[in-house]
Parts: structure tokens; sequence; C-alpha cells
């Protein structure tokens, strides 16, 4: 068990950790391991709380529909787990601005805090476009060799390094 406590996990190992998940998934649930649907669920369970029964009645909430589900658990264990990782390992530690991130741009901490809101509200956009999220695509979709989601992995490997080397090397 000492491999919980070390900082980095190897690839592999978590590769076929996040595979045989996966088959699990499918074969208990019977559908595919994905989590962006659960961050619209959950803001439509906080508009529900502001605007009462009219969230019910919009055609996109009533399509996902509302309510804590498997999905929205596995985003909450994914959020415990890393804790968990983080405090076993002994690499926890608050940090608004990341390391690399303070030596490309420095250390204001309200520029990093806009722009990981502005790329959250990107990557959520385009979650919600592309019908699902990198798990539900990258893994799930090619896991089942869909050629929209093979498509759409490639896609965000592109888009991630173009976006990475804009980012540090012609900005910062």
């Amino acid at each position: 068990m000492e491999f919980l406590t070390t900082v980095r996990w190897s690839p592999y190992a978590v590769g076929v950790g996040i595979g045989i998940l996966s088959w699990f998934t499918f074969l208990i649930s019977r559908k595919p391991l994905a989590c962006s649907t659960s961050f619209a669920r959950a803001s439509g369970m906080i508009a529900k709380l502001f605007s009462g029964k009219k969230v019910d009645l919009q055609p996109y909430y009533q399509k996902i529909g509302l309510g804590v589900d498997w999905q929205w658990m596995l985003v909450v264990g994914v959020i415990f787990g890393s804790l968990i990782s983080a405090l076993l390992s002994g690499d926890f530690r608050w940090q608004w601005v990341p390391s690399l991130w303070s030596a490309a741009f420095g250390a204001n901490t309200l520029l990093r805090v806009i722009v990981a809101l502005a790329g959250g509200i990107c990557i959520g956009f385009g979650a919600r476009w592309a019908g699902g999220c990198t798990s539900g695509h990258g893994i799930s979709g090619t896991l089942q060799l869909a050629v929209s989601s093979w498509i759409s992995a490639i896609c965000f490997f592109i888009g991630g390094i173009l976006t990475a080397h804009i980012i540090f090397t012609l900005i910062g």
C-alpha cells in the first residue's frame, strides 16, 4: 500500500485503473463513465433553490433531469479522493497561484482566478456543446470505438498543446 503515499502515480497504472473502472461502469450501470452533466445538474439544482419550480419547466433540465445520481457522486468522489491522495502523499497545500503560472505571469492572484474562471466557462460550454467532456468522449467514447469520440479526443490533445504553447511560450 506504499503507492498510496507517492506524489505521482504511474500513468500506466492509472490508465489501467480507469479502464477497469470504465468496464465496471458499463457492466453495472450500462452507462459510460462521464461527469460534465453533473455540473449542469448542479447548476439546475442551484437555480431551483432561487427560482423554484420554474426550473423544472426548462427543456434542457427536463432532458438531463435534476437530482443527485451516480455521476454526481462520482464528481464528489473525485474531489474527496484527490484531497485524500494529497493528504496521504504529504503534497497538500493551499495554493492560489501554481509555481509554473507564477514563473510565467507573476504571482497576481486576481489574474490567475480570472483566467481559471474564464477557462472553466469555456470548458463547460465546450463540454455541453460537444455532448460530453474529456472523460465522456476521451475515455468512455474511445473505449466504445465511437468515431466522434476519437475525433474529440484528438482535438482535446491538439487544443491543449496549442493552448499551452500560446500561454507559456508566446504570452509568457
